[in-house]
């Protein structure tokens, strides 16, 4: 690098949360090519020109799990950063979001593959290394902003700051 600085790509992540059995579940997704491929992740986007962090969320779940979601039934949870010093083009600021009314059934798309998962069982091994530290932050209903600052192999969160909102 030399001195120049790539700004952080805007994006957004959804958390679709229900109620089956007694037991509270989230969707999750696998995703299927590019950034992250395999890991299990919230559906999200980038943000488009013209579009809030609400109406590309709504978007995006809908074209990546096939769910249909109000944006005004998305309710803001916290704004994650994600710091790649070693390779800066994967830096991105997300918005997230969570709800609990939608309509329609999750399906398979290109870019995922739709997975309810326990909040009490989340897995963890599967997903990126900061999903440990503020998802189930965030599923006890917490809200906040934090910025993750990932090590040289781009996958191992060094350090996380944590603010309340």
């Amino acid at each position: 690098m030399n001195g120049e600085t790539t700004p952080a790509s805007r994006v957004c992540l959804g958390l679709l949360l229900r109620e089956t059995a007694g037991s509270r579940e989230v969707l999750l997704g696998r995703k299927q090519y590019g950034f992250g491929v395999g890991k299990l992740v919230a559906p999200g986007g980038h943000i488009e020109p013209g579009e809030t962090p609400e109406q590309a969320t709504a978007r995006e779940i809908a074209e990546e799990v096939g769910l249909v979601v109000s944006p005004s039934a998305l309710a803001p949870v916290a704004t994650v950063s994600f710091l790649f010093p070693a390779k800066p083009a994967w830096t991105q600021v997300a918005e997230v979001f969570r709800a609990d009314e939608w309509s329609g059934e999750a399906i398979p798309s290109d870019e995922l593959v739709p997975v309810w998962v326990p909040t009490d069982a989340l897995p963890f091994d599967q997903m990126w290394d900061d999903a440990t530290y503020w998802l189930p932050k965030v599923l006890a209903g917490e809200r906040f902003d934090v910025t993750f600052t990932f090590a040289d192999d781009n996958a191992h969160v060094i350090e996380a700051r944590f603010s309340p909102r």
